[in-house]
């Protein structure tokens, strides 16, 4: 099955906090998206085993995505070649044009792991001949695929980019969208009790909205330099 879409996250709610308003918005231009966790998020803070993956699952369907685990362990992901493999198979079965992941991580150690593995992953995928390679089985039996475009999204654990972003997209008609799947997350939010963290979250995206002079956006940077047909095809500034 294709994907126009793929969005990989160390974690079950980083999707959701990176960039849940472009994930309900490229839905609703018709992109069919895929939510790939690298683990199942356990254990988690208030839930018991289990409770977090279904609360994931739940967060994706209201964003209209669809979302798969993959058998790594939170606290503890590194880049391994393992993991490149699984999720270059990913790409290769899927063929998205699009891929999102995490990048500038410091902070959280999977997050660290999760961009340089995916970076390897999408330069895999485009490999042909892995029956010749030793160790490289997973992904003999599949076509190598050229994703178009490889894209990051700010991780909110790790301090503002400021202006140091590639483009950022307007998600104020999707924030309620967004802010719903969020609140599925009662496994690592305090949610009825007005969160600290997702309360933070939300400044984030506020400001970046306010840059632009809109309620809120989402900041993106790219693995390659930018190119447009025309310069044309941006959105007013605030100021020009």
């Amino acid at each position: 099955m294709s994907y126009d879409a793929l969005v990989i996250s160390a974690h079950p709610d980083d999707a959701e906090v990176q960039m849940g308003g472009t994930i309900a918005r490229l839905v609703d231009e018709g992109l069919r998206v895929l939510l790939v966790d690298l683990c199942d998020g356990e254990p988690s803070d208030f839930a018991a085993p289990g409770e977090r993956a279904a609360q994931a699952r739940r967060a994706a369907a209201i964003l209209g995505a669809e979302r798969l685990f993959l058998d790594g362990q939170d606290r503890l992901l590194g880049d391994t070649i393992p993991l490149r493999l699984q999720v270059a198979r990913l790409i290769r079965i899927h063929r998205p044009q699009i891929v999102f992941g995490t990048t500038d991580a410091c902070v959280h150690p999977d997050h660290a792991a999760a961009g340089a593995l995916l970076s390897a992953a999408v330069f895999y995928a485009r490999l042909d001949h892995w029956e010749r390679v030793p160790g490289g089985e997973l992904l003999a039996d599949t076509e190598p695929w050229n994703v178009e475009r490889l894209f990051f999204p700010h991780c909110k654990m790790e301090p503002p980019w400021g202006r140091d972003f590639a483009f950022a997209v307007d998600v104020s008609d999707t924030y309620d969208r967004k802010r719903a799947a969020l609140a599925e997350y009662g496994s690592i939010f305090r949610v009825e009790e007005g969160d600290r963290l997702l309360t933070l979250y939300e400044a984030e995206d506020a400001y970046l909205g306010r840059l632009f002079g809109v309620a809120y956006a989402e900041a993106f940077k790219s693995h390659s330099p930018l190119l447009v047909p025309s310069p044309t095809v941006f959105l007013p500034g605030l100021h020009g």
